[in-house]
């Protein structure tokens, strides 16, 4: 049996991007499948959100250390060891970071890497989060872990590239698909209710991530505007849904200068319970992003029945391959070729459904969950 020491800390502000998916929908499968190990979570902030009590098999050390204070001493004076602080037994120890936060250990230790954007587009990012990644010091530490999960192929690719990691020390284990989403039916309660709260009452696009430059939501304006200019469109709204990122002004600044901006609606972070009802009103999910070390959002659409549009782009063939319509990101008129295809062409649509349905079930936590204990152990 073996002590997994896990670093929860980036759950400390209750965000809701795809590295608290992964680190949430991980943990929850790895408590329910493994009865042989023994998980001891490390949770650290001065003002953070409540966990759920532990579950058995597992215990919570719970501490107050501004993490700011605490990353400054582990970067600079490379202290404290982070099994130090926490209740666990060391021996037959690791540490698994779902995520690269700055540690200092003397144990084996595995961490993931979701994607290295902020190598190839620093520009995509504020000083701040420049700042942080920094201060993780994430060079030295892919170098010094024993064993890296990368979420991706073409993530695997940018640690050798990038970071001069050695192949055989990254193990690829893609993310999961939650099963909450999947296809429902017409008369659902909550399918019902959320229509009503979000004003989804006529055909839409579905946009669903942080709005911020990487995500390229100016360009699925741009292509809005195409289609509208045909009368056939004339009910076609664009719905943006997401929490408000860096650099969303420029956005925000595009969509109110539509001549349809009437049609444009924002409706921000959509509860996790809500997301389900939000993809199943859908005539069609765009995702014309730059950058991405997996992606959920495509998939989680494609597991309620409704067909993607996407980039072309880096990590997306991959996960998606010939599930979804892939576009080149650059190209506004490619990607509203793309999208008129889906809603004129009953054929077209109904391919991609059937496909994207497929496709979203190869991704399962129980599977990610079964090759990382794996890994781990």
């Amino acid at each position: 049996m073996a002590n997994i020491i896990v670093d929860i800390r980036l759950l400390s502000k209750g965000g809701s991007s795809g590295i608290e998916e992964y680190t949430c929908s991980l943990v929850d499968k790895l408590l329910e499948l493994d009865g042989e190990n023994r998980y001891t979570f490390f949770y650290n902030g001065f003002n953070k959100v409540p966990l759920s009590e532990a579950r058995p098999g597992s215990t919570i050390t719970n501490r107050r250390i501004p993490n700011k204070l605490l990353d400054f001493s582990l970067k600079f004076l490379q202290w404290p060891k982070i099994e130090n602080l926490t209740s666990a037994n060391h021996q037959d120890s690791l540490i698994f970071s779902p995520h690269f936060n700055i540690i200092r250990t003397k144990l084996p230790h595995v961490m993931t890497f979701h994607d290295l954007s902020f190598l190839h587009y620093p520009e995509f990012f504020p000083i701040r989060k420049k700042f942080w990644h920094w201060m993780q010091d994430y060079k030295n530490q892919a170098r010094k872990a024993q064993k890296i999960i990368a979420v991706s192929e073409f993530t695997k690719s940018d640690l050798v590239d990038f970071l001069k990691i050695p192949e055989e020390k990254i193990k690829i284990i893609y993310s999961g698909v939650n099963p909450s989403f999947r296809k429902l039916l017409p008369d659902d309660a909550g399918l019902l209710a959320a229509k009503e709260k979000y004003n989804l009452k006529r055909p839409f696009i579905l946009y669903l991530g942080t709005i911020e430059p990487r995500k390229n939501v100016i360009a699925l304006i741009h292509a809005f505007n195409l289609l509208k200019d045909a009368a056939h469109f004339k009910e076609l709204e664009l719905v943006i849904a997401g929490g408000i990122g860096w650099l969303s002004e420029e956005t925000m600044r595009e969509a109110r200068s539509s001549k349809y901006c009437n049609d444009i609606k924002f409706i921000g972070v959509i509860p996790t319970g809500e997301r389900v009802h939000v993809y199943n009103l859908a005539s069609v999910f765009a995702y014309p992003s730059f950058f991405e070390g997996f992606g959920f959002p495509p998939l989680e659409a494609q597991a309620c029945g409704v067909p993607v549009v996407a980039s072309n782009r880096t990590s997306l063939p991959e996960i998606l391959g010939d599930s979804a319509a892939l576009i080149d990101p650059w190209r506004v008129l490619e990607l509203a070729d793309a999208v008129r295809k889906i809603l004129l062409s009953s054929q077209a649509k109904e391919d991609l459904t059937i496909r994207g349905y497929e496709n979203a079930k190869k991704f399962s936590w129980d599977k990610t969950a079964r090759e990382t204990i794996k890994l781990l152990v």
